[in-house]
């Protein structure tokens, strides 16, 4: 079998469900899938670069299929290094389509061995994103069905942190 490598890029700020159920989804379309995570985004995260990877370390560590990088610049220059061709990409909605459209031809252009694959997360997830999650956490709301548990733990004390902070 051909060995294919495939990136999922993100800010994973933090890893959803949804986020979970693209992985799995490449992973039986790609021998290796490796999560990149954002380390310098312009979204203001709630988690730093090294919590972020923690946590989406955590999850996959028994997935052999699955490596997990933090990275800073251009995405098709480190697909070509890591020997990636393809960069997946998740689509929950028709809006998402748009901005993921613009970028997957953008990145053709500056690199054509690497190519993008939509994924679309099991419709129980469609509605779900890391922004949401961070507000119902913020809140104190329950997060259990967005996030596996060892996240949740993570987002309640960080969120207990930050609320600290501001008073």
């Amino acid at each position: 079998m051909e060995r294919r490598v495939a990136i999922y890029p993100g800010t994973f700020d933090p890893i959803t469900y949804g986020h979970i159920d693209v992985v799995n989804r490449a992973t039986k379309l790609f021998s290796k899938v490796i999560i990149v995570v954002a380390r310098n985004t312009s979204k203001n995260p709630l988690f730093s670069a090294d919590e972020r990877l923690a946590m989406v370390e955590e999850i996959f560590k028994k997935n052999k299929r699955v490596d997990v990088h933090c990275f800073d610049g251009l995405l098709v220059a480190y697909a070509k290094r890591k020997k990636a061709t393809v960069i997946i990409r998740g689509l929950r909605a028709v809006s998402d389509f748009e901005y993921e459209f613009q970028m997957a031809l953008t990145n053709r252009k500056m690199e054509q061995s690497v190519d993008t694959v939509f994924l679309v997360p099991h419709e129980r997830y469609t509605y779900l994103n890391s922004s949401i999650v961070r507000e119902v956490a913020r809140l104190g709301g329950d997060v259990s069905d967005f996030v596996p548990e060892s996240v949740q733990r993570h987002l309640t004390a960080k969120v207990q942190s930050t609320s600290k902070k501001k008073l």
